[in-house]
């Protein structure tokens, strides 16, 4: 480098000599010196500030031309940085030698720190050492100890019949010449044979002690000798270097871990990090929730293993005394442990053959399940009609495995919060039931939303309005019919109604009385508790005779669905709840706390929840999903399999059709009665539109049921059709010169009810 001039102002300390890149100096103005320029650039003193901007100007690659005419350098030249070609000049000031070992010292430190952490594990060097002396101190006893105590043992065992032989020749009296010889034999044999023990013995403790000895040498010998030469050579330092030395060796003996498990002790191993499930992982994460104790451990049945999924499950034993309940309970811990979602975690009881009360099935899914998209409903592809008597597809588990229920002589309860998918849900119960062109369907929309109304025009009575009185009078129908029922199982002596029964007679078809938002009937002011009593009665008593009844609400609590008509529910379906006690309203008391709690189910996971239907625990569904569109073409399907059944509504049927359907003797004759009113009615309008017809003679109504088949007296007729007393007033009719006895409408209107609770 070119030496600048010194001058009064430049004698400063402070001031660091920097090399700068041919036209990256500072500015013509910015400092009052012109200095020759050297090989690469000029060199000047200037402060902190210029150095920096000088460095920012290099890295940035905005280099100007110099005024010395040097030409615009767009990329440095790394050939014209004197003996060290890749280092910039400016990282050879102060500063850039501090950031340039700033990188290496925060480096170091890390290095520090993780090395400091590693010592407290079985990695560490320390244990690296124990493990390398018990290796070293085991091979330099070696194994033949083992066969040096086998020939003592013989040895000592051989002597000891030497001796008994050798005593029972010795005191064999001499007269039992033959007995003596063969003592003496054996006496001779027994001896030789511990003196080769014996020799054996001798031998085997030369050659082990002298084994023993070169062992001990070649791996004590070095250690020994090292620290001895460097007491001699450098007294405790020496000492210190030899001793430092012995222990690198040890740490390098030991540096592989004994068991692959005490790996364990540095690291904690987790599902949700894509690590692979395995049985210390098992015990570990069961004793990090508190299932079983730090000394307890799992018995590993079926041993972990991925599906087709990605997802992990095991079948594993509890200890003695801990049953299955008490990790269900944990299911939240339990999840924390693995690293994953509460719904990623299935616990369940396993029910194959030889399962027993500590026996529990985990099953851990890859991601959180039910957010992906979904698959196409069954009832798509079903070309034929659906069969309500058998099992309804209600969609996939955890597994992707499809779950199917049976309604028969059931009822259900589907509750969640807003936007949990309870309508979608619905429609696989609903859509199975329209498919079935046997099914008599009862609609009742308590939302008055209109996501009921597609399914109206298949409906044999429908309430869309939201009105709980229409509600109550719906009830009342279906209380009557369910009577009418009964009255005909007992004349059949039947107990229940059966698919046979119902395929042979029409009005023992399944029926079929869904009420969504049941909450808006129940909490009325006026006929909220006689609804409740009458879905009560319906629901406890309707089921053996072919009516299966579902409720859909937001809040089945004891204020919306009274417990006593809730625990008749028996097929339950909880849909994310916020809360777990708004789950046990749906599941039950109590089964939250057992590790069943629909507020798990997380916001994304729209159409999942826990269907408790058959068995003794709730199983996470997804519900098979149907658009729109696709509603509207099942629908399509079902009205054209009913339209060929012959099974359609017939819309609002009469009274005198109601009368009919009772199947009673005194109702045909009412239904006679209401038919010939309705006659003489219509003839009277097509003369005159005010005109009605409210009194008939007596004999005209006789002779009419007697022209329909129906044989009856006068008196008869009388004990059926009261008259007030100023109904029997005799009237004049036409063609008749004096008046006649006869009935009104209203007479006969008012015994259809009495006696039927029947109105026009």
């Amino acid at each position: 480098m070119t030496e600048m001039p010194t001058g009064p102002s430049l004698d400063r300390t402070d001031l660091a000599t920097v090399t700068y890149l041919p036209g990256a100096g500072p500015a013509a103005d910015a400092s009052p010196l012109d200095a020759a320029p050297a090989l690469g650039g000029t060199t000047v003193t200037t402060d902190e500030a210029a150095v920096v901007e000088s460095a920012r100007r290099v890295l940035e690659g905005r280099v100007e031309t110099a005024g010395s005419g040097i030409e615009k350098v767009d990329e440095p030249d790394f050939d014209t940085f004197d003996d060290r070609p890749l280092i910039p000049a400016w990282m050879k000031s102060a500063e850039g030698w501090a950031m340039y070992s700033g990188v290496f010292y925060r480096a170091r430190v890390r290095g520090y720190r993780r090395w400091v952490r590693r010592q407290r594990t079985d990695r560490g060097h320390v244990a690296q050492f124990r493990r390398g002396r018990r290796r070293v101190h085991d091979w330099v006893r070696g194994f033949e100890g083992i066969q040096l105590q086998a020939i003592a043992h013989q040895a000592h065992i051989a002597a000891a019949e030497a001796r008994s032989a050798a005593r029972t020749a010795r005191f064999t009296p001499g007269l039992m010449k033959n007995k003596k010889q063969v003592a003496q034999r054996e006496a001779d044999r027994t001896q030789t044979v511990a003196m080769q023990a014996i020799a054996e013995h001798k031998k085997l403790r030369a050659n082990r002690r002298r084994a023993y000895s070169l062992r001990l040498g070649a791996a004590y010998g070095p250690p020994a000798a090292a620290i001895a030469a460097g007491f001699v050579q450098a007294g405790w330092i020496g000492a210190t270097a030899g001793s430092l030395a012995t222990f690198a060796g040890g740490a390098v003996a030991g540096r592989h871990p004994i068991t692959e498990e005490t790996d364990w002790s540095a690291d904690w191993r987790s599902l949700g990090d894509g690590d692979a499930m395995t049985a210390p992982m098992l015990d570990k994460c069961f004793q990090a929730a508190k299932v079983i104790a730090a000394d307890e451990s799992l018995a590993i049945i079926q041993m972990p293993m991925l599906d087709a999924r990605g997802a992990w499950s095991t079948i594993v034993d509890l200890p003695p005394g801990i049953p299955v309940k008490k990790a269900m309970r944990s299911h939240a811990e339990l999840a924390s442990a693995f690293g994953v979602e509460e719904a990623q975690l299935t616990i369940s009881r396993n029910k194959s053959k030889g399962a027993r009360a500590g026996r529990l099935e985990l099953y851990v899914s890859k991601e959180l399940p039910f957010t992906g998209d979904v698959d196409p409903g069954p009832l798509l592809a079903l070309e034929a009609a659906a069969n309500f008597w058998g099992r309804i597809e209600i969609g996939p588990d955890v597994r992707g495995l499809p779950i199917s229920i049976s309604v028969v002589e059931r009822s259900g309860l589907i509750g969640g919060e807003p936007g949990a998918g309870k309508s979608a849900s619905g429609n696989t119960i609903l859509l199975a039931a329209a498919l079935d062109p046997r099914v008599i369907l009862w609609l009742a929309d308590g939302k008055g939303g209109g996501d009921l109304e597609p399914f109206e025009p298949l409906c044999d009575r429908y309430e869309g309005s939201a009105d709980p009185e229409a509600f109550d009078a719906m009830l009342d129908e279906a209380i009557l019919d369910m009577k009418h029922r009964y009255a005909l199982l007992k004349k059949l002596g039947k107990r229940k109604v059966t698919e046979e029964l119902a395929n042979k007679y029409p009005e023992l078809r399944q029926k079929l009385l869904w009420v969504d938002e049941l909450m808006l009937y129940t909490t009325d002011d006026d006929f909220g508790k006689k609804i409740t009593k009458k879905l009560r009665n319906l629901v406890s008593r309707g089921r053996a005779a072919g009516i299966i009844t579902f409720c859909a609400t937001q809040k089945p609590g004891s204020d919306v669905v009274d417990t006593s008509l809730r625990d008749l529910l028996s097929i339950r379906w909880a849909l994310r709840c916020t809360t777990p006690e708004a789950s046990d309203t749906i599941l039950g008391k109590g089964a939250a706390a057992s590790g069943y709690s629909a507020k798990s189910i997380e916001p994304e996971m729209r159409g999942a929840g826990l269907l408790w239907a058959e068995g003794t625990n709730p199983t996470l569904v997804r519900a098979d999903y149907y658009s729109d569109d696709q509603v509207k073409e099942l629908l399509e399907r079902a009205y054209d399999l009913r339209a060929k059944a012959g099974t359609l509504p017939e819309g609002p049927k009469s009274l005198a059709d109601k009368l009919r359907d009772q199947g009673d003797d005194d109702a045909q004759v009412l239904a006679v009665l209401v038919d010939v009113f309705t006659a003489y009615d219509q003839e009277a309008k097509a003369d005159d539109e005010n005109a009605a017809v409210d009194w008939l003679p007596g004999t005209e109504l006789l002779d009419a049921l007697k022209a329909a088949g129906v044989d009856i007296t006068p008196e008869k007729l009388a004990r059926l059709v009261v008259r007030e007393a100023d109904e029997k007033k005799k009237r004049t009719w036409e063609g008749s010169a004096s008046a006649l006895n006869g009935y009104p409408l209203t007479a006969v209107l008012r015994a259809a009810q009495t006696k039927y609770g029947l109105t026009a």
